[in-house]
């Protein structure tokens, strides 16, 4: 049709009949080829429409079946049973459907008089769960304060009241590395904690509602303090000594630092002096994926569903740092839970369901809350002479505020920390620097290694240790606490003028059971601290 309109123009004008014919065949032949093209080479809109209106191939739909996903429907599962649970309590005046957060009987220290915490929250009152093992004698000389790790409770041994084995059930008895026969042995749930101890799952006095995130900020030091507020109410003077492994070695070392003369020898296996920047990252990442999951609610979720599936992540992200890749080349290498059964996106590889089973374990028996609070508490460790310096001044000026009637307002907020309007970028220039920076930490912690001096910082807040015996330890399957930062501490306690200072670090070929060494090791964790309590 165009062709016979453009012979017709062609023909109405003055150009020879012989040239119109040429004319009128050369531009036909154009078109057609132009046609040709286009249709060859569908349009998109063309395509979407030939996709979706061709007929199947073969019977029965999509090419492949949907994947199945029984890891979620576990979660789903088991956030239809909260939810059923929530409403049968709330027929029957119950508390909520969340967990009770206990460890089983313990015994309980009450301090009624306010408690200042060193960035500037006050707790009205507070408990601390503990348990003991061992008598304790006339002049209550033989008492070791055992501290725990994060997520632990005062049940590091069997009791008469909860003989269910405690997270130290080999370490604690009558001639073991803590001798029963001849001490007295004192393990508390921390503050912050949800085993019977004063943390964001307990009552605030002020208006009868449970803490949540009102509950304020911690340090390893407040715990330390309310630990001692229980000594004073058992009338203990003066420790035999401190011990503590990972967090309650970091626990340990801060007794000694505020309570030099109440504590006689300092034990501290897989810990630190101050925390460093893998570790935080770690943390970090834990608290992200608790508090991104929905049912967090910003920390009240009291009463209703708990971010079961948020804890779950985090407790695997934290089994990840908590062992060690030789041990787990030994226990899983590669293998599958079941070779004869396609891959799958659920936990599929052996390690795979070890995580998934360490994530199911915890996820209803530990608070969210306190796992965001203690671990927080963590990060901000640094018994560095500045650090203290800082920290004692801003306790001296919340204490004078406190005495003269000044308190914080009810409905301020507690975190003055906002976020950049821009996204971070790197500046001109700062890649270098920042290469150069981390090349020099990188020699330094090298030089730690070799045994160079550590910051002159850290061997100034450590120095009212230096009349303390010391037992440090550390483990060089340890990716959480690396070897390298017992070595620090060993080292900056020397340099304070301590003389007597054990250290020992167990190679992979002794131990390789990356963090957890402290847990599992027996013969070699075990042996060094009982010879070293003698």
């Amino acid at each position: 049709m165009k062709c016979q309109r453009l012979t017709a123009a062609l023909a109405a004008s003055s150009v020879s009949s012989a040239s119109r014919t040429g004319q009128t065949a050369l531009l036909c032949s154009r078109r057609l080829q132009s046609q040709l093209h286009l249709q060859s080479q569908p349009t998109a809109r063309t395509t979407r429409r030939h996709l979706h209106t061709q007929q199947p191939r073969r019977n029965g739909g999509a090419s492949n079946p949907a994947m199945v996903f029984p890891c979620l429907d576990a979660l789903e599962t088991r956030s239809a049973t909260l939810k059923k649970a929530k409403k049968e309590a709330a027929r029957s005046d119950a508390s909520g459907p969340e967990p009770s957060y206990t460890a089983g009987a313990t015994q309980t220290h009450h301090s009624s008089e306010p408690f200042l915490l060193d960035w500037g929250g006050v707790l009205p009152e507070f408990d601390i769960a503990y348990e003991s093992w061992g008598a304790m004698n006339a002049d209550k000389s033989n008492v070791i304060l055992l501290h725990t790790g994060l997520s632990a409770s005062s049940h590091a041994h069997s009791t008469e009241a909860n003989p269910q084995p405690g997270w130290w059930e080999k370490f604690i008895g009558p001639g073991l590395s803590l001798d029963t026969d001849k001490y007295h042995v004192i393990c508390t749930n921390v503050i912050g904690g949800c085993y019977g101890s004063t943390g964001p799952s307990s009552v605030d006095p002020a208006d009868g509602q449970l803490y949540a995130t009102r509950f304020p900020i911690l340090t390893m030091e407040d715990m330390v303090r309310a630990q001692f507020r229980l000594l004073d109410g058992l009338g203990v003077t003066r420790l035999y000594a401190s011990v503590g492994s990972s967090m309650g070695g970091m626990q340990s070392l801060a007794a000694g630092v505020l309570f030099p003369d109440r504590v006689g020898r300092i034990v501290s296996i897989s810990g630190c002096a101050r925390s460093h920047p893998y570790s935080i990252a770690m943390r970090h990442t834990q608290r992200q994926v608790l508090m991104m999951d929905p049912n967090w609610n910003r920390g009240f979720y009291y009463g209703s569903v708990p971010p079961h599936a948020g804890m779950k992540l985090a407790r695997e992200i934290a089994t990840v740092t908590y062992r060690s890749g030789p041990e787990w080349e030994q226990r899983f290498a590669r293998r599958r839970a079941d070779p004869s059964k396609p891959p799958a996106l659920c936990p599929d590889f052996l390690i795979e369901t070890y995580l998934d089973h360490a994530g199911e374990k915890f996820c209803l028996t530990y608070d969210p809350n306190s796992l965001l609070y203690v671990s927080k508490a963590m990060d901000l460790f640094d018994l560095g002479r500045e650090n203290q310096q800082v920290a004692a001044a801003r306790r001296a000026e919340r204490q004078s505020e406190l005495k003269d009637g000044v308190a914080a307002a009810v409905d301020a907020p507690s975190c003055s920390l906002t976020l950049p309007d821009e996204p971070y970028q790197e500046q001109e220039g700062e890649s270098a620097a920042a290469a150069a920076a981390a090349a020099d930490a990188d020699a330094g912690n090298l030089e730690i290694q070799r045994g160079a001096k550590p910051p002159q910082d850290l061997i100034d807040g450590l120095s009212p240790l230096r009349d303390h015996p010391a037992l440090v330890m550390g483990v060089a399957s340890d990716i959480l606490f690396p070897a390298w930062q017992q070595r620090e501490v060993a080292e900056a306690l020397r340099l304070a003028g301590n003389r007597n200072v054990a250290h020992y670090e167990l190679s992979e070929e002794q131990s390789m059971f990356g963090h957890d060494t402290f847990l599992l090791d027996v013969k070699n964790v075990g042996g060094a601290l009982k010879n070293f309590l003698q």
